[in-house]
């Protein structure tokens, strides 16, 4: 090796800095853990260097350039090589970003979850993005060191998982405790409530790890296009059913006509699969005979009833205002 690239490699070992390359990571760590005396450090203005042995955090140093040298940083002395005579330290240098940083992706499968209106179980899919902030270095780097991650993307793998995971359970809460129609949550219109409460869910879960979800966006939960229209029929099929008499048993007939579709296209339904087309007719047939699930001569609801259900039905958002005044007038008839 000829001179000028001796002092270039001398002149490599001594200055320890996060690559440009590296500057969107969450975390890098420096590949070497021997440090000579007197290296320089340098940190950037939105990072902390944090200075880890043995599975145990030993000190951190914020922004600036810094020599590196017992006389000017205390807990070095805890990392001299006394084999060297305290020419270099023996340390592992992770670099962690500071700022609030973005760009972070989520989704997945939800899994098949039961509509509370229809009774029928649903494959439901969410995605979004969200910005993760350090709040606590050492804690992060602690974790890092105890799961052995090999990488940043490593980490914001798993990470992501537990957010999905976190956030299945609150739209399962939703569906089950609260009985909001699966309809409600894919329209968009629990977006923010969701958000809000995945982001007060999520935080003892991330926070033994020091850092924290700022925010959460573009927020989707979906199901697939056939599935939405199957659901979206058998709302109104449920409206016109509570109309014209009352409905104790909706969930058997939405079952009936799942099983009608699946028949019909040959049993490739994803809603259902193998379930019998005579069988769905029957369940229809008599749901649609005897929706109250009763006698079927069951009496008849007054003129002043229909009217307050057909009322409701609308201020609820089973049918529009086209199908309310239709409606309306065939009940109005009848006077």
């Amino acid at each position: 090796m000829g001179i000028f690239g001796f002092v270039k490699e001398s002149l490599g070992d001594l200055a320890i800095a996060r690559p440009d390359d590296k500057k969107g990571l969450l975390v890098y760590k420096h590949p070497d853990k021997t440090i000579p005396n007197k290296a320089q450090l340098t940190v950037a203005a939105d990072e902390v260097a944090v200075f880890f042995k043995d599975g145990q955090l030993v000190g951190q140093i914020g922004p600036g350039r810094h020599t590196l040298e017992t006389g000017n940083i205390v807990f070095l002395n805890n990392l001299i090589d006394k084999v060297t005579s305290g020419n270099v330290f023996q340390a592992q240098v992770w670099f962690i970003t500071m700022r609030e940083m973005a760009g972070f992706k989520f989704g997945g499968r939800i899994g098949d979850v039961e509509d509370p209106r229809s009774g029928l179980a649903i494959q439901t899919m969410v995605f979004g993005d969200y910005t993760i902030r350090v709040v606590d270095p050492g804690k992060l780097i602690q974790f890092f060191g105890l799961r052995s991650f090999a990488s940043d993307e490593e980490f914001t793998g798993w990470f992501r998982q537990q957010l999905l995971k976190t956030i299945r359970n609150r739209i399962a809460s939703s569906l089950v405790e609260k009985q909001v129609p699966l309809l409600t949550v894919t329209s968009g219109a629990m977006n923010k409530k969701i958000e809000e409460e995945t982001l007060e869910e999520v935080k003892p879960l991330v926070s033994e790890y020091g850092i924290e979800i700022a925010n959460m966006g573009n927020f989707v939960v979906s199901i697939k296009e056939e599935d939405e229209q199957t659901l979206k029929a058998l709302y109104k099929d449920a409206a016109h059913i509570k109309l014209s008499g009352g409905l104790q048993n909706y969930q058997q007939f939405a079952m009936g006509k799942a099983m009608i579709s699946a028949g019909e296209s040959g049993g490739d339904s994803s809603l259902l699969t193998g379930a019998g087309l005579g069988m769905g007719m029957a369940i229809a047939q008599t749901m649609k005979q005897n929706p109250a699930g009763g006698p079927a001569e069951s009496k008849e609801p007054s003129l002043e009833d229909r009217l307050k259900k057909l009322k409701s039905l609308k201020e609820s958002g089973l049918i529009n205002e086209e199908e309310y005044t239709q409606k309306r007038n065939e009940i109005l008839k009848d006077i």
